[in-house]
């Protein structure tokens, strides 16, 4: 009886302790056209940090009239990189995402109602969506020595997962502060066709200030990704909507 008592206090002590180091951070971030410079649509972040590791949360994406026009939630709970979740593009009927994280990885795709599903043995060194900048911060001092970070990427769009590198490109001055930029590139001759993503990072908290590359969003126009430069400032930079989704 003591004992399954000093379990039970033990276990209350162990789920205090958790919880005390468990926080929800919100924030925004802030889509740009990629070679005009216009305003795309606007990210509410909501994550879920316990030991400072990313666990869950969800990116709301909202257009510059307020609409929402995708949702993802996203659980880490089986991997730090891969995480369980589904985007949402209700405007184009099309939805992407992990359905589960074992052994192997199960990727979808829905378009009109259309299910596809592929499975990826899992393997080290490999990441998924949004996992992939938590693989970059956790081999962040990797990169600062110079040298160059492999992994694979889990593309659920195309069902499918990739050979990937990243290695840091330059000390350089963001909003007047240091910060250090990467670049990720396939690691093939696939960069050949596909354009690199570009990452500017403040390096004392690994902290993303900016990206540019493919989006998640795509163009309603034409039905492709935007190719999207996305800050993620303290306040809302020139040229963003004045009226914000609310942070919740």
């Amino acid at each position: 009886m003591i004992r399954t008592v000093a379990h039970a206090c033990g276990a209350l002590l162990l789920a205090s302790t958790l919880a005390a180091q468990a926080e929800t951070v919100r924030f925004y971030g802030y889509a740009f056209d990629l070679e005009t410079d216009a305003y795309l649509y606007t990210e509410v972040h909501e994550q879920e940090i316990v030991d400072g590791q990313w666990r869950g949360g969800r990116i709301r994406y909202f257009d510059p009239a307020g609409e929402l026009i995708g949702d993802k939630p996203l659980d880490f709970s089986q991997s730090p990189y891969i995480p369980v979740y589904r985007l949402d593009l209700p405007y184009k009927q099309y939805a992407e995402g992990i359905s589960a994280v074992d052994d192997e990885v199960t990727l979808f795709k829905e378009v009109d109602g259309t299910r596809e599903e592929e499975r990826v043995d899992a393997r080290p060194m490999m990441a998924a969506d949004s996992g992939f900048h938590s693989l970059l911060r956790d081999n962040f001092d990797t990169l600062m020595a110079g040298k160059t970070a492999k992994f694979r990427l889990l593309v659920a769009g195309n069902l499918d997962a990739y050979s990937f590198r990243a290695r840091k490109v330059g000390d350089i001055t963001f909003d007047g502060a240091p910060a250090v930029q990467l670049v990720v590139e396939p690691d093939s001759l696939l960069r050949l066709l596909v354009d690199r993503l570009e990452l500017v990072y403040e390096p004392t908290q690994r902290r993303l200030l900016e990206y540019r590359g493919i989006s998640n969003i795509h163009d309603p126009a034409t039905d492709k990704p935007y190719n999207a430069r996305i800050v993620y400032p303290s306040k809302p930079p020139a040229g963003a909507p004045e009226t914000l989704p609310p942070l919740q």
